[in-house]
């Protein structure tokens, strides 16, 4: 099979496509014929290891895991003799996260625990969309605490990667939503149901003085003591994205600043990457047609080191696909 690789750290340059041996499928597991994979933020990080927790994972010196990817959506190509859930020909999607990556290559092959039936009226590409972002997104908004039907939450970073999947759940638990992100951005936040759009480049978010009851930070860049201002009272933030340093920031200020007052501040430390139970109610809320993936671009496999310095740029309005 084809698959994408490196051998060290360093800028998608140090990636190449090479032929790999076909995985070879255990007893638990389902080998996909991958027909479509994603990019997320978390790609960047594997791929330079800039990161001491991702070198630790993955690789202090050097790479222990040569590929890259964990969004994938195919069809089933072989199951493992204890395998119950799932038979050849079955459309599939899943994640690669702890399962070694490798999701922009031909074929992958993990427990089927890592994959679930596609929902039937989602294209091979738009399934792949939603393996990661999606489940962040649904993780982040209700993992501390529930919305309620005219609850104001904020998406710091609404038009990227997990931003648009965020603004369509935060509309369906009844909540006024306010999308931030740069300028050539905001017509497709709008056109997503966001409520509200604010322009970062043009306007200071938290100085404007307005307050939210739920604050979800895809991509945080300022500290957690900033946005507490632009909490209400009972209000909480959730920092989803960050550089290292706000990060360990967090893990420390977080469970302080938590208990020092009403408002509440959190790193969500509590995601669980493709948790069957919210993977099931993001096929319902596409299936009724209240949650639609957005793509940018789509690149081939070859092309994925082209993608991946498209993602870096941070232009990308909703997620970029590669077909395999």
């Amino acid at each position: 099979m084809r698959a994408i690789v490196r051998d060290r750290y360093g800028s998608p340059d140090v990636l190449r496509l090479e032929e790999l041996p076909k995985p070879i499928v255990k007893e638990q597991d389902v080998l996909v014929r991958v027909r479509a994979a994603s990019l997320n933020a978390d790609d960047l990080e594997y791929l330079y290891g800039k990161s001491p927790f991702t070198r630790m994972a993955i690789g202090l010196r050097k790479p222990r895991i040569r590929g890259l990817g964990v969004d994938v959506a195919g069809q089933v190509e072989a199951v493992g003799k204890n395998v119950t859930g799932f038979q050849v020909g079955d459309e599939v999607f899943g994640n690669m996260t702890v399962y070694g990556l490798g999701a922009y290559a031909e074929y992958v092959c993990a427990p089927a625990r890592a994959f679930a039936l596609k929902p039937p009226s989602l294209t091979f590409a738009d399934a792949a969309t939603v393996p990661q972002a999606a489940v962040l997104a649904l993780q982040g908004l209700r993992g501390k605490r529930q919305i309620t039907p005219g609850d104001q939450v904020l998406i710091n970073g609404a038009g990227g990667n997990v931003g648009p999947f965020a603004v369509q759940i935060a509309k369906h638990f009844g909540a006024e939503v306010t999308g931030v992100d740069s300028t050539g951005k905001l017509d497709m936040v709008r056109s997503i149901g966001a409520d509200n759009v604010i322009d970062y480049t043009r306007e200071d978010v938290i100085g404007r003085g307005q307050r939210y009851d739920l604050i979800l930070d895809v991509v945080a860049r300022r500290s957690m003591l900033e946005w507490r201002r632009a909490l209400k009272p009972a209000g909480l933030y959730v920092m989803l994205g960050a550089s290292t340093a706000l990060l360990l920031q967090g893990a420390f200020l977080g469970p302080l600043l938590s208990v020092t007052g009403s408002r509440k501040t959190a790193v969500m430390w509590w995601w669980k990457p493709f948790k069957q139970e919210d993977v099931a109610f993001l096929s319902q809320l596409i299936e009724a047609g209240s949650l639609a993936p957005v793509i940018d671009r789509r690149y081939p496999l070859s092309e994925v080191p082209a993608a991946l310095r498209y993602l870096e740029t941070g232009n990308a309005r909703g997620k970029i696909v590669i077909t395999v």
